[in-house]
């Protein structure tokens, strides 16, 4: 047995040193969410001890329900990180833009001890702005330079990169910047690799010790399958007490060693006997010109369920075409127009309050 140590997310440099000792084996470590005027969190349910084989105790978003604690050996971070390197081409410096309570941040700090480098942090407890994330990658000072986004940060890194000149050389000096949590705007992506700028979406989560798949390509060591629909992961990145395989809650397919995710498996509503996915109608409103954020929701009613659509965008959608492109299903019962989407601390829609702002 060894002590679990408890570290708050906004004391990202004691959570860094704590993680000198997890790699040493001398204990492990659970980051709870930010400290409110210093006073942590109330956790229930952590045991003072754990076994040896516990690392790193982490949480699931939460971005559909309540979330998981799940445990990670060392085992499964240093593969995590090393597969993650051996893809990239080699250990560097990160920026840290993410809440370390999650595991793409915690992952940061993990592989910054690897690489022996001191990882540049912002403050992730207030709003990201891109603008602060060109002052602090300005303070990167390795060969090799990385950080891991959500699709929100990225987006407006883009803007930001297509009216400043400064910040796109300063993204072009990324060696990559990974983007995962959720499926990102795949226009976006395409826009940053016609500008030089070295994006690389990430497939994972917590149970998988973060992204598991670069670019649809299953990092060293990661395999993939395909069980009834969804996609089972495999590999010494797993997450204790998952077994040999961990099935996931995504439906996908794997064909000539590439990996498409077609989403989320409780994310397809069925209306009149007809199926859609939630997640499919997202990325194609986010090809429509002038929608940067889009959430799609079902919608409980008489005949089954219906879609909810809640965007943000500087003009009105006729989403009419939906019910062709796709089927009656398809077609929204309620569409509402905000400024910002609800987020968890993580970036991610917060679904449960978008669908209660859609049921009113």
């Amino acid at each position: 047995m060894k002590p679990l140590r408890l570290v708050a997310a906004n004391d990202t440099f004691a959570a860094l040193n704590l993680m000198i000792d997890v790699l040493a084996d001398k204990c492990a470590v659970f980051i709870t969410a930010p400290e409110t005027n210093g006073v942590m969190p109330e956790l229930q349910g952590l045991p003072d001890q754990v076994e040896d084989g516990a690392a790193l105790i982490v949480e699931s978003s939460g971005s559909t329900g309540v979330p998981k604690r799940i445990e990670l050996s060392k085992k499964a971070l240093l593969a995590s990180a090393n597969a993650s390197a051996e893809r990239l081409g080699g250990h560097g410096q990160w920026l840290l833009a993410l809440p370390i309570n999650f595991v793409a941040g915690s992952n940061i700090l993990i592989r910054s001890i690897i690489a022996e480098t001191q990882p540049v942090m912002m403050n992730t407890r207030v709003p990201f702005t891109s603008e602060a994330f060109i002052l602090h990658a300005g303070q990167l000072n390795h060969e090799r330079r990385y950080s891991s986004l959500v699709p929100v940060q990225l987006s407006k890194l883009l803007t930001h990169a297509k009216l400043d000149e400064y910040a796109l050389r300063t993204l072009r000096g990324f060696s990559a910047l990974l983007v995962g949590g959720q499926a990102p705007n795949l226009k976006e992506v395409a826009e940053f690799k016609e500008l030089g700028v070295n994006v690389v979406v990430s497939y994972g989560m917590a149970e998988t010790a973060g992204g598991c798949v670069y670019d649809q390509l299953p990092l060293q060591g990661v395999e993939i399958s395909i069980e009834k629909g969804l996609i089972a992961v495999a590999g010494d990145m797993l997450a204790n007490n998952l077994g040999d395989k961990f099935l996931t809650s995504d439906l996908g397919s794997f064909e000539a060693g590439r990996l498409e995710v077609l989403g989320r498996a409780d994310r397809v509503i069925i209306s009149g006997g007809l199926k859609v996915s939630l997640d499919s109608i997202e990325q194609r409103l986010l090809a429509e010109p002038g929608v940067t954020e889009i959430s799609a929701e079902p919608l409980n009613t008489l005949w089954g369920q219906s879609v909810g659509i809640v965007y943000v965008g500087f003009k009105e959608l006729d989403l009419s075409f939906l019910e062709t492109e796709f089927s009656k299903a398809a077609k929204p019962s309620k569409v509402v127009r905000l400024e910002s989407l609800p987020r968890l601390i993580s970036g991610k829609p917060d679904h449960l309050a978008i669908q209660s702002l859609l049921a009113n």
